[in-house]
């Protein structure tokens, strides 16, 4: 077979070729060294006023139980943490007491990560899966980060313009798609600066973190217990890396490697891409080999996934609200539901089947109003976060060779219009406001308590290596393995949850090197599973899959 290698347009002209040569060599240094080492980032002398929060009844929100014991305030905080006395923005905040005031230990902060996915509704939705050995030590509380849901929404692309895009969108690209992407990418980093140009300056994580302990302030403690999943985890690792000293426990599931995510970002990105085709990969060949069970692809499962994009694209499916389900959809929709890990792996197969016989089927939802909504903060806080060197030379040359390196989703979703962490860069290297409160300093959080990484081996969105990689950051890291497919690992394993609920509660830490090994395996189809049809606007801790309350009872 031979291999056809062509140079881009800008490579045939003299003054171009010497830009290609520089992005070439940059492209090296990036991949290899990562960014140079940032400067530390002190905190502000200046003291922000501790805000104030009036307990009341939450809004009444479609499915929420307003009797669930929850309390709501809003918490104003600085716009500018440089300016701690100066604009203010609103920050939506949840909180349910400890049964018995007489054995609570303190707060724990509950954490959903996204970015975009909202702290409140994660604390309500997932406070019946907790043991009750957290619920009775803690009064759980979430808040919705700056730019996200009830505090502030960020607003860029608006509803008809996402509804455009993704519609339009090919789950097998064809010529043109990357100049498409790098146009898109620019047209979205514009409408951020038009639409919330007073805003997007201060959404990074820096912000977040100072947000985080001026809620511990207002909350009157001394020490916050945390768990943060994904994203969180990186709002976790920074908190800590600013206020050590102030980390009663810690859990940071899913998590980043936080040099690479902030300061080599293409490097980062490539690496997610490749985990995430890894995964749809294995599916694929668990489907290969257990072909009545997964019922798609008569054996074959990766031509049929190949020759189902290309169909979806040429005759898109009409959903009920007059959307068009197309290979993208699919696309998109793989890359949340591949998180479940391998119980899901039965549904997933008739769920791909359905889609193939043009019936009703989960992977042809085109992303809502409430996806678009989520998307704008997804987007918009990770460009605040993160550096991409610029140059469209670098970012044509790298968003290419992602996509080409990760053939399943790659394509698709990297050459698609801005969604997910996985296709940033378009937007973020061409973006146009300022990093106002980005975090430049030492991750190891030196000084503080100890705190527990947790990691799965088979992770689509946050690979393995990265939580091998903070827990060997941090000065006080202790990495919790669990050998397993999907995306976290926290009420997926007994394992694992018994470890690390006894670590929040009574801050005893599993022995180094542990490895838990206790994944569900794949699920018959006529048995409920309740991850299902993952929403990326909604996340939860998910409800455990063995005997309820039997790691509470241990801890007793």
């Amino acid at each position: 077979m031979q291999i056809r290698c062509t140079q881009p347009r800008w490579a045939e002209h003299p003054r171009e070729r010497v830009a290609w040569a520089a992005a070439l060599a940059l492209i090296v240094v990036t991949a290899l060294l990562g960014s140079p080492p940032a400067r530390a980032t002190e905190v502000t002398a200046a003291v922000a006023p501790v805000p104030v929060l009036s307990w009341g009844p939450c809004g009444v929100a479609a499915g929420d139980d307003p009797d669930d014991g929850f309390r709501c305030a809003t918490a104003r905080v600085p716009l500018d943490h440089r300016r701690p006395t100066g604009p203010t923005i609103p920050l939506a905040v949840t909180r349910r007491l400890a049964p018995d005031r007489t054995r609570r230990t303190g707060v724990l902060v509950l954490h959903p990560g996204g970015p975009g996915n909202s702290g409140v509704d994660f604390a309500r939705d997932s406070y019946d899966a907790l043991p009750a050995a957290l619920r009775d030590a803690f009064d759980v509380v979430g808040y919705d980060m700056r730019g996200v849901a009830r505090s502030r929404q960020v607003k860029c692309w608006n509803d008809a313009e996402y509804t455009a895009a993704v519609d339009a969108a090919r789950g097998a690209p064809g010529p043109g798609a990357l100049r498409g992407a790098v146009r898109q990418g620019l047209d979205f980093a514009t409408a951020c600066r038009q639409r919330s140009g007073d805003l997007v300056p201060f959404v990074g994580t820096g912000s977040n973190a100072g947000d985080l302990d001026l809620l511990r302030r207002a909350l009157g403690e001394e020490e916050l217990t945390f768990y943060g999943r994904s994203f969180g985890s990186y709002v976790g690792t920074v908190y800590a890396a600013r206020f050590p000293g102030r980390v009663r426990a810690m859990v940071l599931d899913g998590a980043y490697d936080p040099r690479r995510y902030a300061d080599a970002p293409y490097t980062y990105d490539a690496v997610q891409f490749e985990a995430l085709d890894a995964a749809v990969g294995r599916f694929l060949d668990w489907c290969a080999q257990n072909a009545t069970t997964c019922g798609f692809g008569e054996g074959q499962p990766r031509r049929a996934f190949e020759a189902l994009k290309r169909d979806l694209d040429a005759h898109p499916v009409v959903t009920p609200n007059g959307r068009r389900a197309t290979g993208y959809t699919l696309a998109y929709r793989l890359m949340f539901n591949i998180n479940s890990g391998k119980e899901v792996w039965p549904h997933l197969g008739q769920a791909l089947q359905a889609a193939r016989s043009r019936r009703p089927s989960f992977l042809l939802n085109p992303p809502s109003p409430a996806s678009f909504a989520f998307l704008n903060a997804n987007l918009a806080v990770e460009c605040a976060d993160r550096v991409y060197p610029a140059g469209r030379p670098l970012l044509g040359a790298l968003v290419g060779a992602r996509a080409a390196t990760a053939p399943l989703l790659g394509p698709p979703i990297g050459l698609g219009p801005p969604t997910y962490d996985h296709n940033h860069a378009p937007a973020c290297a061409q973006w146009q406001a300022e990093r106002a409160n980005r975090y430049e300093g030492s991750y190891r959080a030196a000084g503080s308590a100890p705190i527990l990484v947790l990691g799965t081996t088979g992770d689509p969105d946050t690979p393995y290596r990265d939580a091998v990689a903070l827990a060997g950051t941090l000065d006080n890291g202790r990495l919790l393995t669990f050998a397993a497919e999907g995306h976290t690992a926290y009420n997926r394993s007994e394992c694992v949850s018994t470890l690390a609920t006894a670590y929040l509660a009574t801050l005893a830490l599993p022995a180094p090197g542990t490895v838990c090994a206790d994944e569900t395996p794949p699920e018959p189809l006529g048995r409920s599973t309740a991850a299902i049809a993952v929403d990326e606007t909604r996340d939860v801790i998910p409800t455990p899959r063995y005997m309820a309350g039997r790691v509470a009872n241990r801890l007793r």
